[in-house]
Protein backbone atom coordinates (compact mmCIF):
# COMPACT_ATOMS: atom_id res chain seq x y z
CA UNK A 1 0.00 0.00 0.00
CA UNK A 2 1.34 3.38 -0.78
CA UNK A 3 1.87 6.09 1.60
CA UNK A 4 1.65 9.36 1.77
CA UNK A 5 5.61 10.02 0.99
CA UNK A 6 5.39 7.66 -1.97
CA UNK A 7 2.92 9.44 -4.20
CA UNK A 8 4.91 12.63 -3.31
CA UNK A 9 8.53 10.84 -4.12
CA UNK A 10 6.74 9.10 -7.38
CA UNK A 11 4.73 11.26 -8.30
CA UNK A 12 5.59 11.47 -11.76
CA UNK A 13 5.79 7.91 -12.57
CA UNK A 14 2.50 7.73 -11.03
CA UNK A 15 1.27 10.36 -13.53
CA UNK A 16 2.24 8.06 -15.97
CA UNK A 17 -1.45 5.75 -16.98
CA UNK A 18 0.22 2.39 -17.67
CA UNK A 19 1.82 2.61 -14.35
CA UNK A 20 -0.27 4.21 -11.73
CA UNK A 21 -0.80 3.35 -8.29
CA UNK A 22 -1.25 -0.18 -8.99
CA UNK A 23 1.99 -0.54 -10.67
CA UNK A 24 4.31 1.89 -8.42
CA UNK A 25 3.08 -1.03 -5.54
CA UNK A 26 4.08 -3.54 -7.93
CA UNK A 27 7.19 -2.04 -8.10
CA UNK A 28 7.36 -1.87 -4.55
CA UNK A 29 7.06 -5.61 -3.86
CA UNK A 30 9.26 -6.32 -6.56
CA UNK A 31 12.79 -8.55 -5.49
CA UNK A 32 15.11 -7.52 -8.67
CA UNK A 33 18.00 -9.52 -8.83
CA UNK A 34 20.99 -7.80 -10.13
CA UNK A 35 24.58 -9.23 -12.13
CA UNK A 36 27.27 -6.80 -11.72
CA UNK A 37 27.85 -3.94 -9.68
CA UNK A 38 29.63 -2.33 -12.95
CA UNK A 39 29.53 -0.77 -16.19
CA UNK A 40 25.80 -1.54 -16.87
CA UNK A 41 24.73 -2.27 -12.97
CA UNK A 42 25.55 1.20 -11.77
CA UNK A 43 22.76 3.09 -13.87
CA UNK A 44 20.50 -0.17 -13.77
CA UNK A 45 20.53 0.13 -10.02
CA UNK A 46 20.44 3.65 -9.64
CA UNK A 47 17.01 3.81 -12.22
CA UNK A 48 15.57 0.91 -10.36
CA UNK A 49 16.06 2.30 -6.76
CA UNK A 50 14.73 5.80 -7.97
CA UNK A 51 12.04 3.96 -9.25
CA UNK A 52 11.15 2.76 -5.99
CA UNK A 53 11.70 -0.93 -6.22
CA UNK A 54 11.33 -2.62 -3.30
CA UNK A 55 14.15 -5.04 -2.92
CA UNK A 56 17.48 -4.41 -5.04
CA UNK A 57 20.01 -7.98 -4.82
CA UNK A 58 23.20 -7.22 -5.91
CA UNK A 59 26.19 -9.69 -6.55
CA UNK A 60 29.25 -8.49 -7.33
CA UNK A 61 33.12 -10.18 -6.42
CA UNK A 62 34.81 -7.44 -8.18
CA UNK A 63 36.55 -4.72 -5.95
CA UNK A 64 36.82 -1.06 -7.11
CA UNK A 65 39.67 0.41 -9.50
CA UNK A 66 40.62 3.71 -10.67
CA UNK A 67 40.29 2.12 -13.96
CA UNK A 68 36.37 1.52 -13.41
CA UNK A 69 35.95 5.15 -12.79
CA UNK A 70 34.96 6.41 -16.76
CA UNK A 71 31.75 4.15 -16.45
CA UNK A 72 30.87 2.34 -13.16
CA UNK A 73 28.77 5.11 -11.65
CA UNK A 74 27.51 4.07 -8.56
CA UNK A 75 31.82 4.37 -7.47
CA UNK A 76 33.81 7.01 -6.53
CA UNK A 77 37.53 8.08 -5.57
CA UNK A 78 36.64 7.21 -2.14
CA UNK A 79 35.46 4.17 -2.49
CA UNK A 80 38.81 2.79 -4.72
CA UNK A 81 40.05 -0.99 -2.84
CA UNK A 82 36.33 -1.12 -1.65
CA UNK A 83 34.27 -4.43 -2.19
CA UNK A 84 31.84 -3.25 -5.74
CA UNK A 85 29.14 -4.57 -3.61
CA UNK A 86 29.57 -2.48 -0.27
CA UNK A 87 30.30 0.57 -2.41
CA UNK A 88 26.93 -0.08 -4.44
CA UNK A 89 24.95 -0.46 -1.10
CA UNK A 90 26.24 2.79 0.27
CA UNK A 91 25.56 4.70 -2.63
CA UNK A 92 21.98 3.02 -3.64
CA UNK A 93 21.39 3.88 0.17
CA UNK A 94 21.87 7.28 -0.06
CA UNK A 95 19.64 7.56 -3.28
CA UNK A 96 16.64 5.85 -1.44
CA UNK A 97 16.85 4.89 1.94
CA UNK A 98 13.54 2.82 1.63
CA UNK A 99 14.84 -0.03 -1.03
CA UNK A 100 15.64 -3.05 0.84
CA UNK A 101 19.54 -3.71 -0.47
CA UNK A 102 21.04 -7.23 -0.13
CA UNK A 103 24.66 -6.75 -1.95
CA UNK A 104 26.65 -9.88 -2.03
CA UNK A 105 30.29 -10.21 -2.85
CA UNK A 106 29.68 -14.13 -4.20
CA UNK A 107 31.15 -15.32 -7.25
CA UNK A 108 28.53 -16.87 -9.34
CA UNK A 109 29.02 -20.43 -10.04
CA UNK A 110 26.79 -23.36 -11.50
CA UNK A 111 26.76 -24.53 -8.23
CA UNK A 112 24.98 -21.32 -6.71
CA UNK A 113 23.01 -19.36 -9.56
CA UNK A 114 19.95 -20.73 -8.83
CA UNK A 115 20.06 -20.41 -5.56
CA UNK A 116 21.10 -16.45 -5.42
CA UNK A 117 18.33 -16.02 -8.10
CA UNK A 118 15.76 -17.98 -5.77
CA UNK A 119 12.71 -15.97 -4.93
CA UNK A 120 13.68 -12.72 -7.73
CA UNK A 121 10.63 -11.65 -9.51
CA UNK A 122 13.30 -9.89 -12.41
CA UNK A 123 16.86 -10.54 -13.48
CA UNK A 124 18.95 -7.36 -14.97
CA UNK A 125 21.80 -9.33 -16.33
CA UNK A 126 24.92 -6.54 -15.83
CA UNK A 127 27.83 -9.06 -16.61
CA UNK A 128 31.13 -8.42 -19.00
CA UNK A 129 31.41 -12.42 -19.39
CA UNK A 130 29.55 -14.64 -21.84
CA UNK A 131 30.22 -17.81 -19.35
CA UNK A 132 28.89 -16.21 -16.19
CA UNK A 133 25.95 -14.97 -18.46
CA UNK A 134 24.83 -18.29 -19.67
CA UNK A 135 25.05 -19.78 -15.66
CA UNK A 136 22.42 -16.91 -15.43
CA UNK A 137 20.49 -17.28 -18.28
CA UNK A 138 20.16 -20.87 -17.34
CA UNK A 139 18.78 -20.05 -13.76
CA UNK A 140 16.60 -17.54 -15.39
CA UNK A 141 15.07 -20.27 -17.37
CA UNK A 142 14.85 -23.54 -14.79
CA UNK A 143 13.43 -20.74 -12.51
CA UNK A 144 10.62 -19.21 -15.11
CA UNK A 145 12.19 -15.76 -14.16
CA UNK A 146 12.24 -13.05 -17.02
CA UNK A 147 16.10 -11.52 -17.51
CA UNK A 148 16.69 -8.36 -19.28
CA UNK A 149 20.13 -8.85 -20.99
CA UNK A 150 22.41 -6.09 -21.95
CA UNK A 151 25.69 -5.87 -22.88
CA UNK A 152 28.66 -2.99 -24.14
CA UNK A 153 31.99 -2.41 -26.41
CA UNK A 154 33.12 0.80 -27.20
CA UNK A 155 30.13 3.41 -28.91
CA UNK A 156 28.00 0.51 -29.25
CA UNK A 157 25.58 -1.71 -26.63
CA UNK A 158 22.79 -3.96 -26.87
CA UNK A 159 19.68 -5.16 -25.10
CA UNK A 160 17.16 -8.26 -25.19
CA UNK A 161 14.40 -9.01 -23.26
CA UNK A 162 14.35 -13.24 -21.85
CA UNK A 163 10.94 -14.07 -21.31
CA UNK A 164 10.84 -18.33 -20.19
CA UNK A 165 9.14 -20.22 -22.56
CA UNK A 166 7.43 -17.35 -24.97
CA UNK A 167 11.27 -16.07 -26.52
CA UNK A 168 14.79 -16.85 -28.07
CA UNK A 169 17.26 -16.93 -25.03
CA UNK A 170 21.31 -15.64 -24.54
CA UNK A 171 22.19 -19.46 -26.05
CA UNK A 172 20.28 -18.75 -29.51
CA UNK A 173 22.40 -15.88 -29.71
CA UNK A 174 25.73 -17.82 -28.83
CA UNK A 175 28.09 -18.25 -32.34
CA UNK A 176 31.23 -19.69 -31.43
CA UNK A 177 32.95 -19.23 -28.11
CA UNK A 178 33.74 -15.65 -27.48
CA UNK A 179 37.65 -14.72 -27.26
CA UNK A 180 37.84 -13.38 -23.92
CA UNK A 181 39.84 -9.73 -22.56
CA UNK A 182 39.71 -6.60 -22.16
CA UNK A 183 37.46 -4.35 -24.67
CA UNK A 184 36.68 -0.66 -24.83
CA UNK A 185 33.75 1.13 -23.14
CA UNK A 186 33.14 4.98 -23.01
CA UNK A 187 31.46 5.74 -19.87
CA UNK A 188 28.23 7.46 -21.50
CA UNK A 189 27.71 3.58 -23.38
CA UNK A 190 26.55 1.58 -20.53
CA UNK A 191 24.48 4.64 -19.01
CA UNK A 192 22.15 4.38 -22.05
CA UNK A 193 21.98 0.54 -22.07
CA UNK A 194 22.16 0.44 -18.24
CA UNK A 195 19.09 2.87 -18.79
CA UNK A 196 17.09 0.86 -21.23
CA UNK A 197 17.49 -2.39 -18.92
CA UNK A 198 15.59 -0.27 -16.01
CA UNK A 199 13.03 0.67 -18.38
CA UNK A 200 12.49 -2.65 -19.16
CA UNK A 201 12.41 -3.86 -15.91
CA UNK A 202 10.04 -0.96 -14.43
CA UNK A 203 7.61 -2.37 -18.04
CA UNK A 204 7.98 -5.93 -17.05
CA UNK A 205 7.33 -5.51 -13.10
CA UNK A 206 4.61 -3.32 -13.59
CA UNK A 207 3.54 -5.00 -16.95
CA UNK A 208 3.57 -2.22 -19.30
CA UNK A 209 4.39 -1.44 -22.92
CA UNK A 210 5.94 -3.97 -24.85
CA UNK A 211 9.13 -5.64 -23.88
CA UNK A 212 12.13 -6.92 -26.06
CA UNK A 213 11.24 -10.60 -26.15
CA UNK A 214 12.67 -12.08 -28.80
CA UNK A 215 14.37 -8.57 -30.02
CA UNK A 216 17.84 -7.41 -29.80
CA UNK A 217 18.06 -3.84 -29.68
CA UNK A 218 21.31 -2.97 -30.74
CA UNK A 219 22.58 1.08 -29.98
CA UNK A 220 25.43 2.53 -32.30
CA UNK A 221 26.89 5.92 -30.92
CA UNK A 222 28.47 6.47 -33.09
CA UNK A 223 26.30 6.91 -35.95
CA UNK A 224 23.64 8.11 -32.83
CA UNK A 225 21.15 4.95 -34.50
CA UNK A 226 19.25 2.71 -32.75
CA UNK A 227 17.66 -0.66 -34.94
CA UNK A 228 16.28 -3.89 -34.13
CA UNK A 229 16.93 -7.52 -35.10
CA UNK A 230 14.23 -10.25 -34.53
CA UNK A 231 15.86 -13.35 -32.71
CA UNK A 232 13.70 -16.35 -33.09
CA UNK A 233 14.09 -19.74 -30.49
CA UNK A 234 16.87 -21.70 -32.00
CA UNK A 235 15.32 -25.61 -31.53
CA UNK A 236 18.59 -27.07 -31.06
CA UNK A 237 19.66 -24.40 -28.36
CA UNK A 238 21.67 -26.26 -25.64
CA UNK A 239 19.62 -23.93 -22.62
CA UNK A 240 16.07 -23.96 -24.33
CA UNK A 241 15.45 -25.71 -27.24
CA UNK A 242 13.60 -28.45 -27.46
CA UNK A 243 15.08 -31.12 -30.11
Amino acid sequence: MLTEYDRERYDRQIMIPEIGEPGQARLQNAVVFIAGAGGLGSPAALYLAAAGVGTLRIVDNDTVTLSNLNRQILHGDPDIGKGKAESAAETLGHLNARVQLHCSADTITPANVVALVQGSDLIVDALDNIETRLMLNKAALTLKIPLIHGAVNGFEGRVMAVLPGKTACLGCLVRGKPQPGKFPVLGATPAVIGAIQAAEAVKALTGAGRLLGGRLLRYDGLAMDFSEFKINQNPQCPDCGRE
